[in-house]
């Protein structure tokens, strides 16, 4: 069998990093390790009533160095001497400034507090009028940038966020030489390859958030940018024109990085991608499969074969050559909220926790109650008939991505009474996140994607059986549930051993390495009549 090789798949999340070790034998987790962000958990540089979220470089640097020592302290010589190489995973479009040497504005003088000069996180929905610019623009230029991002550009991608900081913070702009993607710049920084007009850049994250296709050329012409903003001119003769897909490797890890770490300079380090995606890949995802990566939103992803689809599928994230899966069509859409809904909820709920009982209950006291608060309403929930007069709500508490993306859409219930209980709230919301899943799924077959199972993975596919029986039910289809908890990381980890020389492609890697399944959620036949009838007034109600 020869010598067991390992590999490290590095996972950003929004509010921590992951890094796991795993060996390539068999997918096995050698060791896991969490940091949380220190900065981000201190609510520093966002401002949520203005759906600003940014995070300081720093975060990054010290959660990555933090957990690959920690997995590293707990296995044996022989072990570190065969880790080769390492993959990593980052939330998306999540772009900060850059200057010439490819360091971010945040890690340099004057710039240090500043949140502009810092990674927009994802989630940051700052940039709504600039999506519009954006849109507007493309529709009357010669070319429609956006038609392989599913016709609509968002405020949570690339250009937006980019634009909306030249237009309002002219230091930041004027001293920005180029903006790199976090899951390029990671890679970049530990390798020591941060020179812009030379280093690799993410097929995936290029193609779904920042509108680079192979059609035109590669990123939208200078002259579209420009008259956007003459800063987003100047900025597209720093940027780059090729990009690459998530088997190739970036380079070689530093030699400052492997002394720091404790690693050989012979550790080869990928190319970054947007962590669902990576998730997809960690599940097993094959052509035809829709995936899901549920937590705070979702990210629904496809892939089929190139050859086989020529449409375009309007509304959705984006559809990329290799974005996925190497010579397969990865396509994305996703939910802005799903989580969240859920947490936004327990949040209302927990106000007479936290304001009249602080002084009476003991802090873990507290906690046990503010933990139980989700499981008791699912129970309750699971408790009730689902009848065609029930609530109906809108699951868009933070803007609706897909279908049709619109981050000025606001969440709504309708059909309270005065018998409305709790669980009774908790449970239309829980059907209207499976409501907009059920919309997203229904665009891919409208347009001629047929989807031929799905895939659950993330927090919440785990931690609760209401939902993804609700799930189950309104989709009508069976949904496998991904064994490993840690599919992103894993699917990191599976593209290093690509890279690492391993296997030879990130099929052979995947059947070894592939977790497996935990548990399949059937569709309830007398139910799923009923949400049919209930689906058409979440539709109705949202275009009222």
């Amino acid at each position: 069998m020869g010598t067991q090789k390992y590999v490290i798949g590095l996972d950003y999340g929004t509010d921590s990093v992951r890094a796991l070790l795993v060996n390539t034998r068999n997918g096995a987790e050698v060791a896991c390790a969490v940091s949380l962000y220190k900065r981000w958990a201190e609510g520093k540089y966002c401002q949520p009533e203005l759906s600003q979220f940014r995070q300081h470089p720093l975060d990054y640097i010290e959660g990555m160095e933090e957990t690959i020592k920690e997995i590293l302290s707990r296995v044996n010589d022989e072990i570190k001497a065969n880790i080769v190489a390492i993959t990593i995973d980052t939330t998306g479009s999540t772009p900060g400034a850059v200057d010439h040497t490819g360091t971010p504005l945040a890690l340099l003088p004057g710039f240090e507090e500043d949140p502009d000069a810092m990674f927009v996180l994802w989630k940051d929905h700052t940039a709504l009028q600039e999506a519009d610019d954006i849109n507007a623009l493309a529709k009357k230029w010669v070319v429609d940038y956006t038609k392989y991002s599913g016709g609509l550009y968002s405020s949570e991608w690339f250009w937006s966020k980019i634009l909306h900081i030249a237009k309002k913070n002219g230091e930041v702009a004027k001293k920005a030489y180029s903006w790199m993607e976090h899951c390029d710049w990671m890679p970049a920084f530990l390798t020591g390859n941060t020179d812009i007009m030379t280093m690799k850049r993410s097929r995936c994250a290029a193609g779904h958030k920042a509108m680079w296709h192979k059609e035109f050329g590669g990123l939208p012409s200078k002259a579209f940018l420009a008259a956007l903003h003459p800063s987003l001119g100047e900025l597209r003769e720093h940027l780059y024109e090729e990009t690459y897909t998530t088997d190739v490797v970036m380079g070689k890890l530093s030699a400052a990085w492997a002394k720091k770490l404790g690693l050989s300079e012979d550790v080869k380090v990928g190319i970054g991608a947007i962590d669902a995606h990576l998730g997809a890949v960690g599940t097993g995802i094959e052509a035809y499969s829709l995936v899901k990566v549920m937590g705070t939103s979702t990210c629904d992803m496809v892939v089929v074969p190139t050859e086989e689809f020529n449409g375009l599928v309007n509304g959705i994230c984006g559809q990329v050559d290799g974005s996925i899966l190497p010579k397969m069509l990865g396509m994305e859409a996703g939910q802005s909220a799903f989580g969240d809904v859920y947490s936004w909820y327990k949040q209302i709920l927990e106000f007479p926790l936290k304001e009249l009982l602080a002084e009476t209950l003991s802090k873990e006291e507290l906690k046990k109650a503010s933990d139980g608060l989700l499981p008791k309403l699912a129970e309750k929930a699971a408790q009730l008939p689902v009848t065609e007069n029930d609530l109906i709500a809108l699951d868009w508490i933070n803007g609706r991505r897909t279908p049709d993306v619109d981050l000025t859409k606001k969440g709504a219930i309708m059909g309270l009474t005065l018998g409305t209980s709790a669980p009774h709230i908790f449970k239309t919301l829980v059907e209207a996140t499976a409501f907009g899943s059920k919309a997203i799924m229904d665009r891919f077959i409208e347009q001629g994607v047929n989807i031929k199972q799905v895939i659950a993975l993330g927090g919440i596919s785990k931690k609760s059986a209401y939902v993804m029986q609700t799930l189950a039910n309104i989709l009508n289809v069976p949904i496998k549930v991904a064994s490993s908890e840690q599919a992103c990381a894993l699917g990191s980890a599976m593209f290093a051993a690509v890279v690492g020389g391993v296997y030879d492609d990130i099929g052979a890697a995947q059947q070894a390495m592939s977790s497996g399944y935990d548990v399949a959620y059937l569709p309830q036949a007398d139910k799923v009549l009923v949400y049919e009838k209930l689906y058409q007034r979440y539709l109705a109600f949202g275009h009222s």
